[in-house]
């Protein structure tokens, strides 16, 4: 399995790999782009049965340019050629165009550069996401399977890349991890965020500009520099940089309020975080964020900040309203746990390894 310590993908990749490790499956865990910090590679080393590799090679969307790309992309296939894994899951499935793997690929469809354009930008594409976005066309043509974690996306990658619909298996967080219990006493008076901040699509200049309108301030977890260098700044939210899992959940077990407002989102991994946490929900109307979250969410124009800071003042000043709406979320956050997300992903792997036979693995690693 691939993944980066980038963003949701590595909560993603760490929980799922977790859940098969104890189900008796072996994962190596192929990590791209930056290393894991700290906190990230004791969370692996702490799962049995998981073999993690920091490969020191870029991420495909970091990467300068296709060339490089295409040997990462051959680094990988050498690398699966030499462990022999019954199949292969990308969480970049723009791997595929080009690693030459002889067992059996799923592709899972996270996000991709040309809907995040369409929903962030609009217009024409510049070149530098041309190329990337014709590679990862190839590479969803490289896989036997490609899965979206929400209806949404998946009818959106179809539409943009002329493949079949990818599978829906819906994204999961376990409602029994440690780190999130109620808090010993009531929650606090302030809206919490989190998520890569310096990314476009997360939108957190509007839940900013909301800020200067509200009388409570508003706490923002994450990164504001991206891995290319790119930096944005908050004025009036208050920024709490990067922060471990612990830390993100110790705020969401004392925030009555839950915003993100993003103009893309395939699922958002840090919603479900906060409904499990106990958190009211403020959201986006995009149409992934309705399909999982309709009926319990708040709903907010993401270009309107007057609209957000009337919809965060409203749930901050009744509190009976925002439990309400916290335990609804509680409830829906039900549906999206690590047990329908193994077993969507087993049964994805099951349906390209059956009648193929077990790849043969190379001597070497024998020895």
């Amino acid at each position: 399995m691939t993944a980066d310590s980038v963003g949701g993908v590595w909560t993603y990749a760490l929980d799922l790999a977790r859940e098969l490790a104890a189900q008796g499956t072996r994962v190596t865990l192929a990590v791209f782009g930056p290393s894991p910090h700290p906190d990230q590679a004791a969370a692996a080393a702490a799962v049995g049965g998981l073999e993690l590799i920091d490969t020191g090679l870029p991420l495909d969307w970091t990467a300068a340019d296709e060339a490089t790309v295409r040997r990462t992309a051959v680094a990988l296939g050498d690398l699966a050629a030499r462990l022999g894994p019954d199949v292969v899951h990308l969480n970049s499935p723009a791997l595929a165009a080009d690693a030459g793997f002889e067992m059996p690929v799923v592709g899972v469809c996270h996000s991709c550069m040309a809907s995040w354009w369409a929903a962030v930008r609009g217009g024409e594409m510049p070149e530098d996401f041309r190329w990337r976005t014709d590679l990862l066309r190839r590479g969803y043509e490289a896989c036997d399977l490609l899965v979206a974690p929400s209806a949404a996306f998946a009818a959106a990658t179809a539409a943009i890349y002329g493949v079949a619909p990818p599978v829906v298996v819906r994204n999961g967080r376990s409602m029994g991890r440690p780190a999130v219990r109620r808090p010993a006493t009531g929650r606090e008076r302030f809206v919490f965020t989190a998520g890569r901040l310096w990314d476009g699509g997360k939108n957190v200049a509007l839940l900013d500009e909301a800020a200067l309108l509200i009388d409570a301030p508003v706490y923002a977890a994450g990164p504001l520099e991206s891995p290319t260098g790119h930096r944005v700044g908050l004025r009036h939210a208050k920024a709490l940089g990067r922060l471990d899992g612990a830390s993100v959940a110790g705020w969401m077990q004392r925030a009555p309020v839950f915003a993100s407002l993003p103009l893309y989102e395939p699922f958002g991994l840090t919603v479900l975080e906060a409904a499990q946490a106990g958190c009211a929900l403020v959201l986006s109307d995009i149409a992934s964020f309705r399909e999982l979250w309709d009926g319990v969410a708040v709903f907010a124009d993401p270009a309107d900040a007057r609209e957000l800071a009337a919809v965060l003042r409203r749930l901050l000043d009744d509190p009976a309203e925002a439990r309400r709406r916290a335990a609804a979320a509680r409830r829906r956050a039900a549906r999206y746990g690590m047990d329908r997300l193994t077993a969507g992903m087993l049964d994805a792997y099951r349906s390209v390894t059956a009648d193929r036979p077990a790849y043969p693995v190379r001597s070497e690693v024998i020895a």
